[in-house]
């Protein structure tokens, strides 16, 4: 199931205390994720940043917004105990403890820059807080971002010629590590081999060939499987592995035959991901540094 929203964990948070005594974060975390029936692969789930999984982002801020609301305290370093505020929220038993609720908290009105008479929706966090933390307001406007810049990038790219497409390609993949020094990334202008466009080294050394197949296509197009069959049977008996790259989307059908065939295939979507994320065609605009307090470091003077 997908990982719950930060308030959808506040409520079994609290139920995980009422007991009375202190539970490390550690234990909470796994409580939390148990009563969620969350799975290993929903915990691996990451932020659209990559910095931290979504898991441990939400339960985070759902930890500090009833520390904040005073419902929680924390006696020592990762160690929650519920308050007398937090046992009288559970016997009051609401739906759902979100931050319309956490409202009517002094302390937690402050914490966000509200006072009892303010209208509902002002403040530092606006009309966002019932719903997302500013976590998940940063990580949806960054997400949002590069969602815009991957158009822009396919928008260009597909200007480009099918022979400057090419060569952008294997700029991008020796951008990316491969084809590492002089002469290991060709296209077949220089080799002249029918069917690939391109030729890719490995390993330094030269030892592991990879055969390009680059078509830029309309975005709206799709690449079938015959597309791929004719690419598998260009490089049959080379001894180099496949990859092909399109400016376009590829069928199912032909998603399948390529991994049946070992083909990795590169859609425009991902091609405009990887010239990202290796900065390729983008320049860096603006850097914000996301802080968190390191605990290691009080945890030294600590008696």
């Amino acid at each position: 199931m997908p990982v719950p929203k930060y308030y959808e964990m506040h409520k079994p948070f609290l139920e995980a205390l009422k007991d009375g005594k202190p539970h490390t974060l550690k234990e909470l975390k796994s409580t939390v994720a148990s009563y969620f029936e969350l799975t290993d692969h929903d915990l691996a789930e990451m932020l659209p940043s990559g910095r931290q999984t979504v898991f441990l982002n939400r339960i985070g801020w759902a930890r500090t917004y009833l520390k904040k609301a005073g419902l929680i305290d924390s006696p020592a370093r990762a160690v929650f105990v519920i308050t007398s505020a937090g046992v009288s929220v559970l016997k009051e038993n609401p739906m759902v403890i979100d931050t319309d609720f956490l409202m009517k908290f002094e302390d937690f009105r402050r914490f966000i820059n509200l006072s009892a008479s303010d209208p509902p929706g002002e403040g530092i966090l606006g009309k966002v807080t019932s719903v997302s933390t500013p976590d998940d307001v940063f990580e949806e406007s960054f997400k949002e971002i590069n969602e815009n810049l991957a158009d822009e990038i396919l928008s260009e790219v597909v200007k480009l010629s099918p022979t400057a497409f090419e060569q952008m390609v294997i700029d991008l993949l020796s951008r990316m590590g491969y084809g590492t020094f002089k002469n290991a990334g060709q296209t077949t202008a220089v080799t002249g081999d029918e069917g690939i466009d391109g030729i890719i080294m490995e390993d330094k050394l030269g030892f592991s060939l990879i055969y390009m197949q680059a078509k830029k296509w309309n975005l709206n197009s799709t690449v079938g499987r015959p597309d791929v069959q004719s690419f598998v049977g260009a490089i049959s008996g080379k001894g180099g592995k496949g990859l092909f790259v399109t400016t376009a989307c590829f069928s199912k059908q032909a998603a399948e035959y390529a991994k049946s065939q070992h083909i990795i295939l590169i859609d425009g979507s991902k091609l405009a991901k990887l010239m990202i994320e290796h900065n390729f065609g983008v320049t860096v605009k603006k850097t914000f540094e996301i802080k968190t307090i390191d605990t290691d470091l009080f945890y030294e003077y600590a008696d």
